[in-house]
């Protein structure tokens, strides 16, 4: 295909722009990212003919490709954590192992007979689909609201299938190569496939492991050190046995996540980035690769396909998956239906496509469109129907009431064990460890770290949270956590302290905007403030109002020496006190106050 644009800068920019287009889109429209930009390479690419990959890079497009599925796999393979298999659940660890094989099984033969694809091929499908991915895991729990217990077992299976699938996907493909010679011959060169990719990622595992556990990279070289020094061991395992590369780049991960004192979450930062350009763009160009003829070639045999993987893939390594773990059927019924493919199943389809190509395999040529079609029809078709199925199966958790405090303050943690107490959910977030431990002590929930890091977007499940609190010291950090939960969450469901700035200079002022999300509880209730008085003995207490004992008479008994921090009506819903709006409490309400002092 020829592009109708012949100025390459014009079309790089363009594949740029579109790519953050289509993040911002799906983020508004709450559907996984990779939906919305494999519509517009379809639309850049075979239909409209603007975007032609292979002209535009020409020999450069293949090694582009196999450095992005390095980096994609890499960071898959850094959140595979052994004792997060075993941490979560014998239903998590049953679909990451039970569950893959019965996919597998179920997939393979389905693309042999309805498709007509060489076993080689229809293997390496089957592989290639059994991953999902918290990609587009998280955005559907977001939108579906499952239960806690469900949206659990759903978010860890994303996460650990995530390296797992990607790993069986790669040793088919390094059997199929393989395998085009004579046994003896096939069985060598897969040995020495596995025991370079095998041994030189460990190996290349463990070195980096030792760099960065003795700090011998400075901080601000890490993400770019571990990055160049990944692609250059892909570079060198292929080089030493051909293919061998993401395997070991996969076992390097592994080794790096599970390898003790040695801290790779400000590693997996280096993502966020790469997703929303490197990895936006390849999608881009892997879709504007595809040809539309071919998938309309692929006839009916792709509806019977993707029947298989759906109703019967899936809800049988749920069911085979679920034996011995007392899940009740509604709870199987929703986990059989929600399982959209993502991110690695496209990139390494499109990887090992080119590559067997290469190698002389006609069929190859339809592994694209119709992992792509799986692709595309699952996070259609289950963002749609998933909520509403939730719905009937009455698993759909209510809406979101829950209540995140950021900042583990002696007030913050009075003040969450009051909520509690009134039968709240609470969840309390803060980077220093001496309050997250007086916390956990105190058998609060809460989260020992950056609450808006790629950590916590991995592994906090926010679903049930309605309402965010800022009540920490960190100034700089503050508006960063306000801005990220309001777009997360909605406008009005941030509240802050004040930072009781009127005086200082301007210069030194916070925005206006932030300064508006400003002002819970008090115009005086600052960080400082509110320490000082629970320093001073103040106390949180509740009181249940009434007829008799309204808000008035409250107001007479403790005077100015009572804060009004919140109030929860008869529904169980917290309206919280602010500068803008204070509470007015009815009869039956549940008055939470700081009272300063003695009580009377």
């Amino acid at each position: 295909m020829t592009s109708i644009i012949n100025d390459p800068m014009a079309l790089l920019v363009l594949v740029g722009l579109v790519s953050v287009a289509c993040q911002l889109l799906a983020h508004r429209i709450k559907l996984p990212a990779i939906l919305p930009l494999l519509l517009a390479g379809l639309a850049l690419g075979p239909i409209s003919g603007v975007l032609a990959p292979d002209e535009l890079f020409g020999n450069l497009l293949f090694p582009l490709i196999s450095l992005s599925v390095a980096i994609i796999l890499f960071e898959g393979a850094l959140t595979l954590k052994f004792e997060d298999i075993a941490g979560h659940g014998s239903m998590v660890r049953n679909l990451c192992s039970i569950g893959v094989l019965i996919t597998w099984a179920v997939a393979t033969p389905s693309a042999h007979y309805a498709l007509g694809l060489d076993w080689p091929i229809a293997f390496l499908f089957g592989a290639i689909i059994t991953v999902t991915g918290p990609t587009v895991i998280m955005p559907m729990l977001r939108t579906v609201r499952p239960s806690a217990k469900l949206a659990n077992i759903l978010r860890w299976e994303g996460i650990v299938i995530d390296p797992i699938g990607a790993l069986l996907a790669v040793l088919v493909y390094e059997y199929i190569i393989a395998s085009q010679h004579a046994l003896s011959h096939t069985l060598i060169t897969f040995g020495s496939v596995l025991a370079v990719g095998i041994g030189l990622g460990a190996a290349a595992g463990f070195g980096l492991g030792l760099l960065l556990r003795h700090n011998w990279i400075p901080h601000y070289l890490r993400n770019t050190a571990v990055l160049t020094l990944m692609l250059g061991i892909f570079a060198w395992s292929d080089s030493l046995a051909h293919e061998s590369g993401l395997l070991s780049v996969t076992i390097m991960g592994i080794w790096l996540a599970n390898m003790r004192n040695v801290d790779v979450e400000d590693i997996l930062e280096f993502k966020e980035t790469l997703s929303v350009l490197l990895i936006s763009a390849l999608f881009i160009l892997l879709a504007a690769r595809l040809d539309i003829q071919a998938i309309t070639q692929l006839g009916w045999g792709t509806v019977y396909v993707l029947l298989a993987i759906i109703f019967v893939a899936r809800p049988l390594s749920v069911i085979c998956s679920s034996i011995g773990t007392g899940l009740a059927w509604r709870e199987l019924a929703l986990l059989s239906w929600i399982a959209p493919r993502g991110i690695v199943a496209a990139a390494v389809s499109a990887l090992f496509a080119l590559k067997l190509e290469n190698h002389g395999f006609t069929n190859s040529g339809l592994l694209v469109p119709m992992v792509f079609l799986v692709i595309i029809s699952t996070v259609v078709l289950q963002s749609l129907t998933s909520a509403p199925l939730a719905k009937l199966l009455k698993q759909r958790a209510p809406a979101p009431r829950g209540i995140l405090i950021f900042g583990a303050s002696k007030f913050a943690r009075m003040l969450a064990q009051e909520l509690i107490n009134n039968k709240q959910q609470v969840l309390i977030a803060d980077t220093n460890w001496e309050a997250i431990r007086e916390t956990r002590m105190a058998n609060i929930p809460c989260y020992y770290g950056n609450p808006i890091s790629e950590h916590a977007t991995r592994t906090l499940d926010l679903s049930s949270i309605g309402r965010v609190l800022v009540l920490s010291p960190y100034r700089q950090l503050n508006p960063l956590v306000s801005y990220h939960f309001e777009d997360l969450l909605g406008k009005g469901a941030v509240l802050g302290l004040s930072n009781n700035e009127k005086e200082a200079r301007k210069s030194h002022q916070v925005s206006e905007s932030y300064a508006q999300k400003l002002g819970l509880f008090s115009e005086h209730a600052s960080y400082a403030k509110l320490a000082s008085a629970v320093a001073k003995g103040a106390s949180i207490k509740s009181t249940k109002l009434s007829e008799n004992f309204g808000q008035e008479q409250y107001q007479e008994k403790y005077g100015s020496r009572a804060m009004p921090l919140c109030a929860i009506d008869t529904d169980s819903r917290v309206h919280f006190s602010t500068v803008s709006k204070g509470v007015k409490s009815k009869a039956d309400w549940q008055m939470i106050s700081l009272i300063n002092g003695e009580e009377s």
